[in-house]
């Protein structure tokens, strides 16, 4: 048995998403003979002990951490970590060991690696990736810039500060200029498809960059091929060795996989894909070297794209992958033989190792 630290909400746009997948973590571990720590981080980043209970999407409503409940702080002790329970005077009312955290946070502020090196400050173990390699993950620019440092394939992309576009446009166009069109333009830092735009004609491009600029001050533009498949695989570390699983296939019901398409009206999600055995191999292979390659730990969702000529190019890797009942990671897992329940369990054990 062990003391589970869930830290769940945060500052992010991905407030709610992270919420929905505490919701089925939470649940996971309730199986378990676990002691559970509920820690949601507030809208405006204040940490709270809450009561682990949380709604559904209902109504097109989005769950997010209450702000009346008691403060609670992380801080290390020589007997090791400890959460600290203050009432509204500042005076501790509990302080509880804790063995291992399990960040379900998603985007700025908590995928980043700025949570992940608070814990480590503390020498709390917690599930999932390093500060470096939480940092590379969470940056479209940078890893692609990784991935292409080991020869991995990918769409074409352009990467720049808004600063840069503000300064020289006719340079960034310049350089735009050599991706086909359509382009899709997002905010490197961000997930859940927040921010993101498709366009396709480039005199659409400023509002996009508009768009995008409202959730990072670092832009990417990117390729978007025409009649591709978009797959996904879970990476997972377990006894020592990384494992890859079977490989899912996402049907979007909107013009391309948005925030509405992926939480409000869940697309399709094909598990196992329709995929010949030299693909799948393939996938792996492009997992592995991903994963690899910005030093991945504990676990990652990768992303790729099938294109109608039978390239297969790398799109994203997720160190915190949703695990929402609409997120891929745990269906394609489940459909390998790994239930959630034992996924959370395995996800736990790699990181007290």
């Amino acid at each position: 048995m062990a003391r589970v630290l869930v830290l769940y909400g945060g500052r992010s746009a991905e407030h709610p998403v992270s919420c929905l997948s505490a919701r089925s973590v939470l649940a996971a571990l309730a199986a378990t003979d676990h002691e559970v720590l509920p820690v949601g981080i507030t809208s405006d980043g204040r940490w709270t002990l809450t009561d682990g209970v949380i709604a559904p999407v209902t109504d097109g409503t989005l769950p997010q951490v209450p702000g009346d409940g008691p403060t609670a702080a992380l801080v290390t002790t020589d007997a090791g970590p400890e959460l600290v329970v203050l009432d509204r005077d500042g005076s501790i009312v509990r302080r509880t060991g804790v063995d291992v955290a399990f960040p379900v946070l998603h985007g700025p502020g908590g995928e980043d690696g700025s949570v992940q090196g608070l814990l480590a400050t503390v020498g709390l173990p917690y599930v999932g990736a390093d500060v470096a390699a939480s940092a590379l993950g969470v940056d479209k620019a940078a890893m692609k810039g990784r991935f292409r440092l080991h020869g991995l394939p990918q769409v074409a992309y352009v990467g720049f500060e808004i600063d840069r576009w503000r300064r020289e446009p006719d340079l960034v166009r310049d350089e735009l200029a050599r991706i086909p069109l359509p382009w899709f333009v997002k905010p490197a830092r961000q997930g859940s498809s927040i921010g993101i735009t498709r366009i396709d004609d480039a005199g659409a491009l400023d509002d996009a960059i508009v768009e995008a600029a409202q959730h990072d001050h670092r832009i990417v533009v990117e390729e978007g091929l025409v009649a591709l498949r978009e797959l996904e695989v879970g990476v997972l570390e377990h006894d020592g060795h990384v494992e890859v699983s079977c490989v899912g296939e996402i049907v979007p019901v909107n013009r391309f996989y948005d925030f509405d398409a992926k939480y409000v009206t869940p697309s399709r999600l094909d598990v196992p894909a329709d995929v010949d055995p030299a693909t799948v191999a393939a996938i792996e292979q492009v997992a592995r070297r991903a994963f690899d390659a910005i030093g991945g730990r504990g676990m990652a969702r990768i992303d790729l794209f099938l294109a109608a000529d039978g390239r297969l190019l790398l799109n994203e890797i997720n160190t915190i992958p949703g695990f929402t009942e609409a997120s891929m990671f745990p269906r394609v897992w489940a459909a390998s033989g790994v239930d959630f329940t034992t996924l959370v369990e395995r996800l736990l054990a790699a990181a007290r190792v």
